[in-house]
């Protein structure tokens, strides 16, 4: 890290769900401090009349305005802003960059000028990012099914995959639209994207990056539901497999043994055990030839923000737990 000295951090966008994610982490965060958070529409205004949880937590202010005295800058912009908001303002190269839209996350996309973008899986790509200025953070239905699909990749086992996920209101932003609506969410489950998803080329890449086959023999078929509950994402995987479920267990554990934040469980896995938290779960089981691989994260956090501090952590060389050993609220 910078001598010592905490990161100085700024947020352009902080209005939203995600903005209001990393203001929560970095407020308690050891090793970083808050120099802006930029929001036109909200300039002057106090973080907790938006974020109205953090009353009584900072009495930090949006601001119209952008400083470089910041070591580095996470974008909370909307898909296709980002890249626009890096055009528009003049960030010096010294200041890194981590990215929460979709704008930088494919490889053709992932040169802007003189950064090159690394995408922020820290499971697949810790040294890079270690060493990276500018990070692409993962989407959330993207963490969630390659983390549950990769160590597969990597031994060269992928076939066409099918997979099934479900995600909580807050996947959709803060922006009101007819499907966030308590009155249509309550009691209501709603398939949409179906085998269309945004995710699916970065989940793509991923697997090909990893992958000791051609990523063309398989297929990954995906269908996102919307559910009922506010946040975290529970995708189920289903594949054809020849090996031994005890075997395939022994694969996943050695591929994350090291992982700071991804567990592999033998029990039945729940959305409750990894909400307010940074962790992702797997679980594997398996019936004659076909294998289900379970996947859950919250969405706001694996998903987005809290990985996103992760990132910041692997880049600037402080531990990578940092503000992240959060405990699920359980009940």
């Amino acid at each position: 890290m910078l001598n010592d000295k905490k990161i100085r951090v700024g947020i352009a966008g902080g209005a939203g769900y995600t903005g209001g994610e990393l203001i929560r982490l970095l407020i308690n965060h050891p090793n970083a401090e808050i120099v802006f958070v930029n929001s036109k529409s909200n300039s002057g205004k106090l973080l907790s009349s938006v974020h109205a949880d953090l009353i009584g937590e900072t009495s930090l202010q949006f601001s119209a305005a952008l400083s470089n005295e910041i070591d580095v800058l996470f974008l909370c912009v909307g898909h296709g802003d980002a890249k626009k908001f890096l055009e528009e303002n003049n960030i010096p190269n010294s200041i890194k960059v981590i990215d929460l839209s979709n704008d930088f996350r494919l490889t053709p996309n992932a040169q802007l000028g003189d950064r090159n973008f690394i995408y922020g899986l820290p499971e697949i790509n810790r040294k890079e990012i270690q060493s990276s200025n500018n990070v692409a953070n993962p989407g959330c239905f993207a963490t969630a099914i390659q983390l549950g699909l990769i160590p597969l990749a990597k031994a060269g086992l992928l076939n066409d995959v099918y997979s099934t996920g479900i995600t909580g209101s807050t996947g959709a932003g803060q922006s009101f639209s007819a499907t966030s609506h308590f009155s249509w969410r309550a009691n209501n489950v709603q398939a949409y994207k179906t085998l269309t998803h945004q995710h699916l080329g970065e989940i793509n890449q991923s697997l090909q990056q990893v992958s000791k086959h051609n990523s063309s023999a398989y297929q990954i078929n995906f269908v996102p539901w919307r559910g009922d509950f506010t946040r975290g994402i529970f995708i189920s995987s289903q594949l054809r497999c020849d090996q031994r479920l005890d075997e395939l267990y022994n694969l996943y554990e050695l591929f994350y043994k090291d992982a700071a934040f991804t567990t592999v469980s033998k029990e039945a896995v729940f959305l409750k055990q990894v909400v307010n938290t940074n962790k992702c779960v797997i679980q594997l089981e398996k019936e004659g030839s076909v294998l289900v691989v379970h996947s859950i994260i919250d969405n706001l956090l694996k998903g987005a923000s809290g990985q996103a501090i992760q990132n910041m952590n692997l880049m600037f060389e402080v531990e990578e737990k940092a503000g992240l050993n959060l405990k699920a609220n359980f009940f």
